[in-house]
């Protein structure tokens, strides 16, 4: 699908959709726990239908090896992969887009170890082995996904389990949602500086829960008022474990002038908002620490970079970071690739509303996969996105 968007400014109000980070984690949780779960305000994303199917197959009485369709979703397949083993004895998980390019690096290194036998060929990956209790040493700066898969999955075992983290932990808050979904299912997990001692033999406990607003979504909106709009944003948990909520004094820095520093290593997904709110202001914003941005959905500071070019931005590309010096307005007037990227969609939309002239966007229909009903949401605020043939 490809939008044509006239610039303007937007207003009303508007409730994010449902956290997909805590819906997963709910979702699996849920799924341990049996009949009695009952999880509320969840969004049917791309995403999260891939959990919901994965977790059905892992939790039927088949002996085969469980075929998992993870779709594009980082997450289902990162917390499932120790869950299949724990399980079913391992799994058959196909990905797609680039889904299967992005690093599984620390759970090889710890099959390697345990004897867990893996293979991947395009975009298939299978694994099979016992998961036994024990010590697993962890990188904690590659993704907080490889903990909160093990965290899931080591409650089951027969034994007792160690998580050691050999460097430190990056996207903090994640692994935080993570533990506060754990307890609240009944599941004990002990944090030590350095580590996390899992008892064995736990039972997850039938729970009712509501998904919360999503902090990564609602700052797009935040975006938004940070380039003039005036949008009430409704429904955010300002005491929530989602650790994006701090784009709310990100945003407070960014709608001021001067030179801003923000390392992103915790919150890699505020980067796109974050890129747009720092391409219209008085003042050169630095992304940092923002390597894994490359193993996204795309390679995210590439992508960052070329459409808000596009779009008359003054953005400098690094391997790690960005520099974006800020303008009074953007031109507008072209096209961009929203490289299936539903995160890089949402930045150039925001974007696009301080452009002098109109923005078509090719692939527009990528918001599907974390959030299938923004374009509704930025036509009730306003915003003008007319569907376009290319004719």
């Amino acid at each position: 699908m490809n939008l044509t968007i006239t610039p303007g400014k937007l207003s009303g109000t508007v409730t994010p959709p449902p956290s997909k980070s805590q819906a997963h984690r709910l979702l699996i949780a849920a799924a341990l726990a049996g009949e009695g779960c009952v999880i509320r305000n969840l969004a049917d994303s791309q995403d999260i239908q891939a959990t919901r199917r994965c977790m059905a197959e892992l939790k039927t009485n088949c002996h085969s090896l469980p075929d998992l369709d993870c779709g594009e979703s980082g997450s289902t397949l990162r917390f499932l992969i120790p869950m299949a083993l724990a399980l079913r004895g391992g799994g058959v998980f196909t990905g797609h887009g680039r889904l299967m390019e992005r690093p599984q690096k620390p759970y090889f290194d710890l099959f390697n170890k345990k004897g867990i036998r893996y293979g991947q060929k395009g975009e298939t990956l299978t694994v099979e082995g016992a998961l036994l209790p024990g010590v697993y040493c962890l990188p904690g700066n590659v993704s907080s996904q490889f903990v909160t898969g093990l965290l899931y999955a080591l409650p089951l075992l027969e034994g007792d389990s160690e998580i050691v983290l050999t460097s430190p932990l990056e996207s903090r808050g994640y692994v935080d949602m993570t533990l506060e979904v754990l307890e609240r299912f009944g599941v004990r997990i002990e944090e030590k500086p350095d580590r996390f001692l899992v008892p064995g033999r736990q039972i997850y406990r039938s729970r009712e829960a509501s998904v919360e607003a999503d902090w990564s979504q609602g700052a797009f909106w935040y975006a938004a008022n940070c380039l003039g709009s005036k949008v009430e944003i409704l429904g955010l948990n300002p005491e929530s474990t989602q650790g994006d909520m701090v784009v709310s004094r990100w945003a407070q820095a960014l709608s001021r002038d001067g030179d801003v520093e923000i390392d992103v290593s915790g919150c890699p997904d505020l980067a796109p908002p974050l890129a747009a709110m720092a391409a219209v202001r008085r003042g050169t914003a630095r992304l940092v620490n923002a390597a894994r941005l490359r193993i996204k959905e795309s390679d995210r500071l590439a992508s960052i970079t070329a459409v808000l070019t596009a779009l008359g931005a003054d953005v400098e590309e690094f391997p790690d970071r960005l520099a974006i010096r800020g303008r009074a307005q953007l031109s507008g007037g072209c096209t961009v690739d929203c490289c299936n990227d539903h995160r890089i969609a949402m930045m150039a939309a925001i974007a696009a509303t301080c452009c002098r002239e109109p923005v078509t966007l090719t692939g527009a229909e990528c918001v599907a996969k974390s959030y299938p009903n923004f374009w509704d949401d930025y036509r009730m605020l306003g915003g003008t996105a007319n569907e376009y043939s290319g004719e």
